[in-house]
């Protein structure tokens, strides 16, 4: 019966994971280029029951005679094994805006932050007083040949993200668009910026047919379906008070245990 409270405990744990990924997804609906987290769990390794003594006589368990045949299996429980962000396409959202721009297809803009290079979905940028383009924290936005000077907000931009003025049709720079060998890993760091790690590799610069389509005027909205989300915090709300019923009930037999055991030993 302990073994039930541990079991309903980290049931309980693993719903309050995936009721703050939950929370978290609809805090960020109308954040620009955000990308949803689903948390992934996974049942800890069950046991297989045996009856520890034997009558002497062979029993077929499983198609195999068995002096200890086999009772059943006994889980122990689950745990979040990995937060997992859902890269999915969110929907596009026109602003008329010349210094907005989003991406269509797999890939990120690349801003020089105090801490180094960072990756980004978040195309809601503007001019900064020194005729950089900056995002929205201040962080100048990266071309091939560095942070981007335009000398003023009228500006053309085309699909492959060659900017260019308008007024004169001066090449100005192209943008730095980059794909990663395993995306799905890129560490979120806030600001909606991600970090490479190990296991997601280094960035290498988007060519060809995997380089993503540049949309000018346009950002890109969160991929955050809200009716889905509060579905599925109704279903996590559920399990959790499953959970915790178990607990009780398991304490509930306990306690009677207890008072018998009491109550024979006087």
């Amino acid at each position: 019966m302990i073994r039930g409270w541990y079991i309903g405990a980290s049931g309980m744990n693993a719903q309050q994971n995936r009721l703050d990924a939950i929370s978290n997804n609809l805090a960020n609906v109308d954040t620009t280029g955000f990308k949803k987290d689903i948390p992934v769990s996974k049942s800890f390794s069950e046991l297989l029951l045996r009856r520890t003594q034997a009558d002497g006589v062979y029993h077929t368990a499983f198609g195999s005679a068995d002096v200890a045949p086999i009772i059943g299996k006994l889980g122990l429980g689950v745990e979040t094994n990995e937060l997992y962000t859902d890269f999915d396409q969110g929907s596009f959202k026109s602003t008329e805006t010349s210094t907005d721009m989003a991406l269509s297809g797999e890939g990120f803009f690349v801003v020089q932050t105090p801490d180094g290079e960072r990756f980004t979905r978040n195309g809601n940028f503007m001019r900064g007083k020194e005729g950089l383009l900056l995002t929205k924290e201040g962080y100048p936005v990266l071309g091939e040949n560095g942070p981007i000077s335009v000398p003023d907000s009228d500006f053309f931009a085309n699909e492959d993200g060659m900017i260019y003025t308008k007024e004169d049709n001066t090449f100005v720079d192209r943008l730095k668009l980059v794909r990663f060998d395993n995306e799905r890993y890129l560490k979120k760091q806030g600001s909606s910026l991600w970090n490479t790690n190990e296991i997601s590799g280094e960035y290498h610069i988007a060519e060809g047919n995997e380089r993503p389509r540049l949309l000018q005027g346009y950002t890109e909205t969160s991929n955050v379906n809200v009716v889905n989300e509060m579905v599925q915090m109704i279903e996590v709300n559920r399990a959790y008070e499953a959970n915790q019923k178990t607990i009780q009930t398991e304490d509930a037999m306990m306690e009677t245990l207890w008072g018998k055991v009491v109550s024979v030993n006087r």
